[in-house]
């Protein structure tokens, strides 16, 4: 028998890191299949830059100065570098594990259909403007205070999303997510906590799943996004095929758990 070779995984994080050591602690327990090669953080001091280099995993820190987060020619100049910064380590799939930056194509368009972001909330499979809950659809509530329009809102739940990034922010196809309660008397810090949680249990399960789809995929014709697969007879790869396709091709693969309460 061959020696396996593990999956290779950048990540992406700005703060402290506990999806990242999620990550890192799957890996070494052996329920995620792939190694995570290379740590890449924009905030000098970031968590997640000391939870790699106490995994002896290499890290790279690359800041954006303040000034140039809304000047269109630095942002395209430093997606560039943070390109190739994440080409060195040769992903098989980049996360993104509280990455507080939008990444424009300079970025997106180095890996296509090899990204995938974590998100505090429930989001639909595919961009649409409700998503679906135990409590009926609800608001889709993309970008960063997410965890704080949930509870501006009134909803009666939550959640966390891994999905597939695309360009436009929050609407890529979702590959695993699960609900949270909203208690009584939640503010922001309680309720992220738990989403957190959360977080940290689904992340590496999705991760898994997107990269039997990119190990898939380079098996056979390049295809879109939305080609769903999964693993047939011998770990081998076959197209989930059905009456819920949609145009492009069949609908992404998705699971759907509802937290307990």
């Amino acid at each position: 028998m061959g020696e396996t070779t593990l999956s290779r995984i950048v990540v992406l994080a700005s703060g402290s890191g506990t999806n990242l050591q999620a990550l890192i602690d799957a890996t070494q327990a052996g329920t995620l299949a792939g190694q995570v090669v290379g740590v890449v953080s924009n905030q000098p001091g970031a968590g997640a830059l000391r939870r790699a280099a106490a995994a002896g995993i290499p890290a790279v820190l690359l800041p954006l100065p303040l000034a140039d987060r809304h000047d269109t020619a630095a942002r395209l100049a430093y997606d560039r570098r943070l390109a190739d910064a994440v080409a060195v380590f040769e992903p098989d799939l980049v996360v993104l594990a509280g990455w507080m930056l939008v990444l424009s194509p300079a970025f997106l368009d180095r890996f296509p259909s090899r990204i995938v972001n974590v998100h505090p909330a429930l989001l639909p499979e595919a961009g649409e403007a409700t998503v679906p809950t135990s409590e009926g659809p609800q608001p889709t509530l993309r970008g960063a205070r997410a965890v704080r329009d949930a509870l501006r809102l009134r909803l009666p739940v939550t959640g966390a999303t891994v999905h597939w990034v695309t360009p436009r922010v929050d609407a890529g196809p979702a590959i695993l997510r699960e609900e949270v309660a909203i208690l009584p008397g939640d503010d922001e810090a309680s309720l992220h906590a738990r989403i957190k949680a959360v977080e940290h249990r689904i992340l590496p399960r999705a991760v898994m799943l997107a990269l039997e789809r990119v190990r898939c995929e380079s098996e056979r014709t390049p295809a879109l996004l939305d080609r769903s697969v999964d693993r047939g007879a011998g770990g081998s790869c076959r197209s989930k095929k059905g009456g819920d396709g949609v145009a492009g091709g069949d609908r992404p693969r998705l699971e759907v758990r509802s937290g307990a309460r």
